[in-house]
């Protein structure tokens, strides 16, 4: 099965970090990354999309953080 993961962080190494923490655990890039200005929080935001190809079915219980 294919899992999915949307990463986002304030534009700061934290959001490097996630998503080198996630490449490091097996997941892959998926698309390009995404910027956008938070106005309420007055910073910049980041967001990745990640998948893994992982064993067994799919379930809403699944703990993607953990994989």
């Amino acid at each position: 099965m294919k899992l999915y993961r949307f990463l986002s962080e304030e534009d700061t190494s934290a959001f490097c970090h996630k998503v080198t923490d996630a490449l490091n655990k097996g997941w892959e890039l998926y698309g390009s990354p995404t910027q956008t200005w938070d106005h309420a929080a007055g910073v910049m935001r980041c967001g990745q999309s990640v998948v893994k190809e992982v064993e067994g079915d799919y379930s809403p219980e699944i703990k993607l953080g953990e994989q």
